[in-house]
């Protein structure tokens, strides 16, 4: 199976072409300073074979767009058609109390994204630009987001409460809920394995 992953962040895109039946690394990325004159994608192959693209990208869908056509380009690609990527996973950065593990996204699990801007908006705005973009692109594939916030879940109350009035965690959700999550997962256990689930109703 093929996955294609991306970290969408607010002037970067940074991707990885996955075989994950050999666990191999096909291709990685990153395409920087989005909507920035000068944008640069730098395109790495398994085999070593390096290729810099200096173009202006305005905007995510671009990003999206160019790291694609890079991916299956005759000369620097991996693959020969989109149709070789079976699934597409987001590093999402904040999932407030709304998501407890990975979720396939959809119309419901949007909406609730955008619910959760107020708890990281510098970081989860462009975190769901790469998912719209990535929608649009590869509609035929399931996408994946994956939240740092997940790993931290079964955080007990006594950890995640902070010293201050209990009634702004009951009006704005203001508590402890722990970050870089999939880092930690990977130092923990080695591996990166998510399983899907479901958004909290």
């Amino acid at each position: 199976m093929k996955v294609l992953t991306i970290n969408s962040g607010s002037s970067s895109v940074k991707y990885q072409l996955i075989d994950t039946s050999t666990q191999q690394v096909l291709c990685k990325g990153l395409a920087d300073r989005i909507g920035i004159p000068g944008t640069t994608l730098v395109h790495k192959r398994a085999d070593g074979h390096t290729v810099q693209i200096t173009n202006n990208i305005n905007d995510h869908q671009s990003a999206i767009d160019r790291i694609l056509e890079v991916i299956i380009s005759p000369e620097h690609g991996v693959i020969d058609s989109l149709q070789e990527i079976q699934a597409v996973g987001h590093r999402l950065v904040h999932g407030g109390d709304k998501f407890h593990s990975s979720v396939l996204i959809d119309d419901a699990v949007m909406k609730k994204l955008y619910e959760c801007i107020e708890f990281a908006p510098l970081h989860n705005p462009p975190n769901i630009k790469g998912v719209e973009a990535s929608l649009n692109k590869l509609p035929h594939v399931p996408n994946v987001g994956v939240f740092d916030t997940t790993f931290h879940i079964n955080m007990p109350d006594y950890a995640y409460t902070y010293g201050i009035p209990y009634k702004f965690w009951e009006a704005y959700g203001i508590r402890r809920y722990g970050f870089h999550g999939t880092s930690h997962y990977y130092v923990a256990h080695g591996q990166l394995k998510c399983s899907v689930g479901t958004s909290r109703n």
